[in-house]
């Protein structure tokens, strides 16, 4: 029988290590590519948000309240880790996914376009805010409710909104 998250928390806290692992396992996909699309797809900085983010989850397990999910937990240090990286970077440019990929060698023509599409959406996402690209990346890629994606971001979900609102805006323009 699985665990709820709840329970695995709570042997965390208590020093069991496989508990928290399960919680890694459970989560490790959605934060990396939470932290690979807010990096801008530039694979050292995802990795470095996601190794921070885990790290400082298991040491700070204990001040871990249960007031939200343990996922939206996570969430919010993932963005914390992104928004420290940024703030460290700010006065430097960032370099654009296409000089960070190389392109693949593809046969399809399916495969092509979508690659191209993908490429064109990093590269618009690559202009916005990192406030706008998490609005973006919690909502409509991760697929978090309003409600959740609020929470990570410690603002109202009136704010939430009106923010994606506006990344979403400037998303289009940048895509066309």
């Amino acid at each position: 029988m699985d665990k709820t998250d709840a329970e695995l928390v709570e042997k965390a806290k208590s020093g069991d290590t496989a508990s928290f692992e399960i919680l890694v396992k459970k989560y490790q996909d959605k934060i990396y590519n939470l932290a690979n699309y807010v990096c801008l797809g530039l694979k050292s900085e995802a990795d470095d948000v996601y190794q921070e983010t885990f790290i400082n989850a298991f040491k700070n397990i204990s001040k871990f309240k249960g007031k939200s999910g343990f996922g939206t937990w996570l969430y919010r240090i993932a963005a914390n880790n992104c928004w420290m990286k940024f703030r460290k970077k700010k006065s430097e440019k960032l370099v654009s996914l296409e000089d960070v990929r190389e392109m693949e060698d593809l046969t399809h023509a399916d495969e092509i376009r979508k690659k191209e599409l993908s490429e064109s959406v990093a590269k618009a996402l690559s202009k916005l805010s990192v406030d706008f690209r998490l609005a973006i990346t919690l909502a409509d890629i991760q697929g978090l409710s309003m409600e959740e994606a609020a929470k990570v971001l410690k603002i109202t979900v009136p704010a939430f909104k009106t923010r994606l609102f506006r990344a979403r805006r400037v998303l289009q323009k940048e895509l066309e």
